[in-house]
């Protein structure tokens, strides 16, 4: 089966100033390679700083890369014109780490979900508002809230509500970016199992973005290390788990000794 999408060798490099002389180069991609096959979940684990956020941002077209290749549906957003980019945006949606930046709190929840149609020109007010109910009714929020303010809403809450204005485009892949990081482990194991339900029912993609290996443990099908720009180790998830071939990925481990064997699927089979 052909990978709904396939990184090859992405580099990414930012111009450091400093007091003194030039600019110096920062390099945050060092030739990152992989690919995702559909309806499948690849966690990208590595800790703060290992280029986790740069790469997620570099796939949804949110910043070019310095050179490689990102294939998705047989194009090559690393080399499309700006006027395919803003075709594929909608198909590729990013979830924050933390909602409440990345939405307009002065805004109703019915205003927040069905604006991503708004601008993209699609359906009338009626049946944009009424898609925007239906999706709120499938992350688990009641569409009797929908015209309250978000700023109302709890921090599991709008995290949910950003998962439903994610999907108003019917995107073919959702990048969570530590979109769990700021929640309790209440409300993580809560959206963990929303997303895992939206990728049955809906026959999504997920990058999942996390420094956590149990929450990557519990929805990813394959984890990919991060550390210094690189991917140093990559495989099954409950190989990965069970046998880390490189010191990032036993740091990681050390630090949730207590990570359960049920939650690794391998061993589950």
């Amino acid at each position: 089966m052909e990978p709904v999408l396939k990184v090859e060798n992405l580099v990414k490099r930012y111009a450091k100033r400093t007091l003194v002389g030039p600019p110096q180069d920062f390099l945050a991609l060092d030739g990152v390679s992989f690919a995702v096959s559909s309806r499948s979940t690849l966690a990208i684990v590595g800790e703060s700083g290992s280029g986790k956020s740069t790469l997620a941002s570099c796939i949804a077209c949110l910043e070019a890369p310095t050179s490689g290749n990102i294939w998705f549906e047989g194009r090559n957003l690393a080399h499309s014109a700006e006027s395919e980019l803003r075709k594929t945006r909608p198909q590729i949606q990013l979830i924050f780490p933390d909602p409440a930046s990345s939405l307009n709190s002065g805004w109703s929840i019915l205003e927040i979900v069905a604006e991503p149609l708004a601008l993209q020109g699609k359906l009338g007010r009626k049946e944009r508002e009424l898609l925007a109910c239906s999706l709120l009714e499938r992350v688990g929020l009641s569409a009797e809230i929908a015209a309250r303010p978000a700023s109302g809403l709890s921090g599991g809450q709008r995290q949910r509500l950003a998962i439903a204005r994610a999907l108003t485009l019917d995107p073919k892949i959702l990048i969570l970016d530590e979109a769990l990081s700021s929640l309790d482990c209440s409300t993580q194991a809560q959206i963990a199992n929303l997303l895992l339900e939206l990728q049955d029912t809906l026959g999504m993609t997920f990058l999942f973005i996390t420094h956590d290996l149990t929450m990557a443990a519990h929805l990813a099908d394959e984890i990919a290390v991060m550390s210094a720009g690189r991917i140093v180790e990559h495989g099954p998830t409950a190989d990965v788990l069970r046998n880390p071939s490189h010191e990032a990925t036993r740091q990681l481990l050390a630090a949730v000794p207590q990570l359960p064997r049920s939650s690794w699927p391998a061993i589950q089979q």
